[in-house]
C-alpha cells in the first residue's frame, strides 16, 4: 500500500521555495514602489534632465512629470510584472531541476546503466521504485540469459541423447550391408539390435516432444472418475517383469475402491514415471512401497525406495527437465520423467515433491479430491 506521506519531504520543500519566492517578489514589489514613488528617483530624473539637455529646473521637473508621474501606475505594474516573471523563472528553474533528474534516472533505467540509480533526497520514492524496476530488469536479464543456456544445454542433449542410438543402428546396418556372409543367427542378432536402437530413438523423440507439449498452458484436461486402487495394481502387475531383473519387491498400501476425478491417461503417465524413477535407483533386492490414502479434501500418494541417499541441492533440481542424478549419463533415462510427472500434476491442481534421507527416498503426490 502507498503511503500518503512518500513525498512529505518534497511537498514541505516546494511550499517552502515557494513562500520564499513571494516573499522575495513582495520584498523587491515593495522596494520599487519606494523607490518610484517616495524615493530619489524623480530628483536623479530631474537632474539628468538638466545635466543631458540642458534644461532649466522648472523645464526639466515638467518633462519627468510627463513623462514619468503622469504614468507611474502603469510603470508600477510593468516593474511589478518583470519582478514576478524574473522570479518565476528562478523558481520553475529550481523545480525542473526534479525533472531532469528523473529523466536521467530513466535513461539510466534504460540504458542499463550498473550501479544504483540517485535522486535527489527528495525524490527518495522514486528512487527506491526505479531500483527495484532496474533490479526486477536485471533479474529477468539473468533469467534470459539462463534459458539461452537451458536452450544450449538442450541441444547438447539433443545431440548426445539422439546421435548415440542413432549411430549404432547406422552401424549395424552397414554390417548387414556390407557382410554378405554373416550368419543367420548372427544377421537375426544385428537386426534385433538396430531394432531396439531404432525403437530407443522413436521413444527419445516421444520424450521430447511430450515435454513441450505439457509445458504449454493451453492443454486441456479430459476428466474422468478412475478406480485408483485398480490402476495402481495394474500398473504394479506391468513392472513386474523389471522387478524381477533387479529382484524388487513392490508393495501396494490402498483402500479398495479408491475412486478419484483426473484425466486417466495422463495420471497414469505420473505413476508410471515415478515408480520408474523408483527402481532405476533403487539398491538391489530391496522393497518398493506405494502409498494411497484420503486425507480431507485431497488424496495423497507416496512412492518409496531405498537407494543412494539423495543430496538437497539435488532434490531442488530433481524436478527440472533433462536433470540426472547420475552426472555421468550412465543410465538410459533422458532426465524428462519427473518433470513430466510435475508438469501432470500441476495441470491437475496438485503438488509433488521429494524427500530422501537414510538411503530411503519418498516421492509425494497430492491431487485435490474434487476437480472443477
Amino acid at each position: 500500500m502507498k503511503s500518503k506521506n512518500d513525498f512529505g519531504q518534497f511537498r514541505i520543500k516546494i511550499f517552502l521555495r515557494t513562500i520564499a519566492a513571494l516573499a522575495a517578489a513582495a520584498a523587491v514589489i515593495c522596494l520599487t514602489y519606494t523607490v518610484l514613488l517616495r524615493g530619489r528617483f524623480a530628483d536623479g530624473m530631474v537632474v539628468l534632465f538638466q545635466n543631458t539637455l540642458g534644461m532649466e529646473y522648472d523645464a526639466a521637473l515638467q518633462l519627468y512629470e510627463r513623462t514619468f508621474r503622469s504614468h507611474m501606475d502603469a510603470i508600477i505594474l510593468l516593474s511589478i510584472l518583470l519582478v514576478f516573471a524574473v522570479l518565476f523563472y528562478v523558481y520553475l528553474r529550481w523545480l525542473t531541476r526534479y525533472f531532469v533528474a528523473v529523466s536521467e534516472g530513466m535513461d539510466a533505467l534504460l540504458l542499463d546503466v550498473s550501479g544504483e540509480i540517485s535522486l535527489p533526497p527528495e525524490l527518495l520514492p522514486i528512487e527506491r521504485k526505479m531500483n527495484l524496476a532496474k533490479h526486477a530488469m536485471d533479474r529477468q536479464k539473468s533469467d534470459m540469459l539462463l534459458a539461452e543456456q537451458k536452450k544450449n544445454d538442450l541441444v547438447m542433449y539433443l545431440a548426445h541423447d539422439l546421435k548415440t542410438p542413432l549411430a549404432s543402428s547406422i552401424s549395424y546396418l552397414n554390417l548387414l550391408k556390407d557382410e554378405k556372409q554373416l550368419s543367420e543367427e548372427l544377421r537375426e542378432k544385428y537386426l534385433s539390435i538396430s531394432l531396439a536402437k531404432a525403437e530407443r530413438l522413436e521413444d527419445l523423440i516421444n520424450e521430447f516432444l511430450e515435454i513441450a507439449r505439457y509445458s504449454l498452458s493451453t492443454i486441456t484436461l479430459q476428466y474422468s472418475e478412475i478406480n485408483l486402487t485398480r490402476l495402481l495394481e495394474q500398473l504394479v502387475y506391468e513392472f513386474q517383469p523389471v522387478l524381477d531383473q533387479k529382484s524388487l519387491t513392490c508393495r501396494l498400501v490402498a483402500a479398495e475402491d479408491i475412486l478419484l476425478k483426473c484425466d486417466a491417461d495422463k495420471m497414469q503417465r505420473v505413476f508410471d514415471n515415478l515408480l520408474r524413477n523408483a527402481v532405476n535407483y533403487s539398491f538391489d533386492g530391496t522393497d518398493i512401497t506405494i502409498e494411497a490414502a484420503c486425507a480431507e479434501d485431497s488424496l495423497i500418494l507416496r512412492f518409496s525406495n531405498y537407494g543412494g541417499t539423495i543430496p538437497k541441492e539435488k532434490l531442488e533440481c530433481i524436478f527440472e527437465q533433462f536433470y540426472r542424478l547420475d552426472t555421468g549419463r550412465s543410465s538410459s533415462g533422458t532426465g524428462l520423467g519427473l518433470a513430466i510427472a510435475k508438469q501432470i500434476v500441476t495441470l491437475h491442481k496438485g503438488t509433488v515433491t521429494a524427500e530422501s534421507e537414510n538411503n530411503q527416498t519418498t516421492f509425494t503426490v497430492i491431487l485435490p479430491v474434487l476437480q472443477q
